[in-house]
């Protein structure tokens, strides 16, 4: 039996997350392994791993569509995967991580820590500090020196506001004989364990670092409470090495990739886009499609529309530069995708924004070298400024203007779209709604027409809408009609799947179609198509990018409401009926012989 632990995440932080989790867990335990499953939401982190439940763990499961901290994990066998595999195939995960943990114990048994040379220390440690500048980087001069003076090798990470410098691997970690942290912010310990580890602030290490290593070796504790010798923590620490050092190579390449990125941008955007949109709705609730300047429906409209409205390309812009490059990403990114929304590249403009400014300041971070005395301007003052002014100056330049008049021949193509011409588009933006329902298409499709918001065009959103809430609707319809089609599980879901639907929660589907995917996806993918293009073709425009059925209710926020609704109801009833069609009836044997048994129960 191995202990497991996990994290899912997903962009919206909703249904893919908690599914994920809820997945690994059944098969985790079906398999016999202990399972810790860590949910990473919109709404906050809930059941945190704790450092002990990480440093006990066999092996790690980062289910996440988003870019998640993974230093954390340093050490440990780590496998990686999207929530939609997780929710697809999470007995194949714990599978897979069980048998490289059955692999490794037999040279977990055997492992042996050694030393860098007979008779002589080897000293490592992490330096931090709140900024992550000077404090960081003298305290690791002083505890260099101070090891030097003892006559030991040393080597000393410093964890400051560009990452990680002079990474710890796990070689480092496993030849260890002391471990030093000098910091004054929370550190990962979960690698160290069964080192000898002591801990201290940054000041005492820069005042005298050879003293705070003497008081180390005499009051340093074995870290996790393992021990040193034999097949103990110790040996532990070595065993995932390959792993380690894989994802560690990984994430310095870049991992995670270009979705990733553009996911982490587009989870922190969403808040924005559905804060802004609801409000805008909520002041046409209040004053009409035309409220009076100054009255309280004209204010709502302007939070959103001039407040929350006007940051989502920045941050959306900021946060792909914040997952590429780490906070000195961040301003740069957000100014250029300020610049576009300015300019007029818009949407487009901010993902673009972002992802200059990310390699560069990245490209910057990497190819400037100072002295350690001057390495903490980098992160306060030459990466935010030279960042900034190369990602501004390509932006006005370069890609804002053709962008923009790509981005405006294209509003002004959609605007004109009339009957057949719009149908399709709707259909297309239904279809890929439904492919993989919550997964890349899926964004793909949502991200394209909520970016057109800030182009006034609101035909889009309607269409991606109608199309995302038909496939759980349509379940939920098909476990009534043709409940012969469906396990009884099943038929309990689609109710969960139909209070789903009318929220716009396309996830709701996803269990279903992972059971009969042949069957389930061209079904609903062909409802979401019809409802799509029908929105397009009535011209129905949505005002507010979320919502489902709540928003259905607010006075102005859907323009031809009534078609709005048959839309989606016409929809709904033709995926509702391919299912019926498609789906094969399950043998009477089977539900006869459940009712047997439990009756003898």
């Amino acid at each position: 039996m191995a202990k497991l632990v996990a994290v899912t995440a997903c962009p919206t932080g909703i249904a893919h997350t908690f599914m994920a989790a809820e997945a690994l867990r059944r098969a985790a335990l079906s398999a016999g392994h202990e399972i810790r499953v860590e949910t990473q939401g919109s709404v906050g982190t809930a059941d945190a791993l704790t450092p002990a439940e990480i440093a006990a763990a066999d092996a790690v499961i980062l289910a996440t569509d988003v870019r998640v901290d993974e230093s954390r994990f340093a050490g440990k066998k780590l496998i990686q995967a999207s929530s939609q595999e997780a929710i697809r195939n999470a007995a194949g995960l714990v599978a897979q991580v069980g048998g490289r943990v059955a692999e490794n114990s037999v040279v977990g048994d055997t492992a042996v820590p050694t030393s860098v040379a007979a008779g002589k220390k080897y000293i490592i440690g992490i330096t931090s500090c709140p900024t992550g500048i000077a404090h960081t980087f003298m305290a690791a001069e002083g505890l260099e020196g101070g090891a030097k003076a003892l006559g030991y090798d040393v080597k000393i990470e410093t964890q400051g506001s560009v990452g990680a410098g002079n990474p710890l691997t796990p070689d480092d970690v496993r030849r260890a004989d002391l471990v030093v942290i000098a910091a004054d912010t929370n550190v990962d310990l979960s690698r160290f364990a069964g080192k000898r580890l002591y801990s201290t602030g940054t000041k005492p290490a820069i005042k005298d670092g050879a003293a705070v290593i003497r008081t180390a070796e005499q009051q340093a504790a074995v870290q996790g409470g393992g021990s040193l010798g034999g097949s103990g923590a110790g040996a532990a620490s070595g065993d995932y090495v390959a792993a380690a050092a894989a994802a560690k190579a990984a994430k310095n390449a870049g991992v995670p990739s270009f979705y990733k990125h553009l996911m982490t941008g587009v989870s922190h955007m969403l808040p924005f886009v559905v804060a802004g949109g609801l409000l805008i709705a909520l002041g046409f609730a209040f004053g009409g499609i035309n409220p009076a300047p100054g009255s309280f429906g004209d204010t709502i409209k302007n939070i959103g529309g001039n407040g929350a409205f006007q940051l989502f390309i920045p941050v959306l812009a900021g946060y792909i530069a914040f997952s590429i490059a780490d906070r000195p990403g961040l301003a740069p990114g957000m100014v250029g995708g300020l610049m576009a929304m300015q300019g007029g590249s818009g949407f487009l403009g901010g993902m673009i924004a972002g992802f200059i400014a990310g390699y560069l300041t990245r490209w910057l971070n990497q190819g400037i070298r100072l002295p350690r005395t001057l390495e903490g301007l980098k992160p306060t003052l030459l990466l935010p400024l030279l960042g900034t002014l190369l990602t501004g100056l390509l932006m006005f330049y370069v890609v804002g203007k053709p962008v923009a008049a790509a981005l405006t021949a294209a509003t002004t193509w959609l605007q004109g779209l009339q009957g057949t011409s719009a149908g399709v588009l709707g259909a297309i933006l239904g279809g890929m709604m439904a492919f993989d329902m919550g997964g890349p298409i899926n964004k793909a499709a949502y991200t394209f027409s909520t970016g057109l918001l800030t182009e006034k065009n609101y035909l889009p959103i309607a269409a991606a809408m109608a199309a995302g809430m038909t496939p759980p609707l349509a379940l939920f319809l098909a476990t009534l009609f043709f409940r012969n089609r469906f396990t009884k599980e099943e038929i309990e879901a689609g109710k969960a799947a139909g209070v789903l639907g009318i929220a716009f929660i396309t996830e709701g589907a996803i269990p279903f179609a992972a059971r009969d995917p042949l069957r389930v996806i061209p079904s609903l993918m062909v409802g979401s198509a019809v409802a799509g293009a029908m929105s397009m073709a009535f011209r129905c425009q949505l005002h507010a990018p979320h919502g489902g059925i709540f928003v259905l209710a607010i006075p102005g926020a859907v323009d031809h409401l009534p078609m709005y609704t048959v839309s989606i109801l016409a929809g709904t009833l033709v995926s509702t009926l391919m299912l019926g069609l498609l789906k094969k009836p399950i043998a009477p044997a089977a539900p006869l012989a459940e009712q047997q048994a439990v009756a003898t129960d």
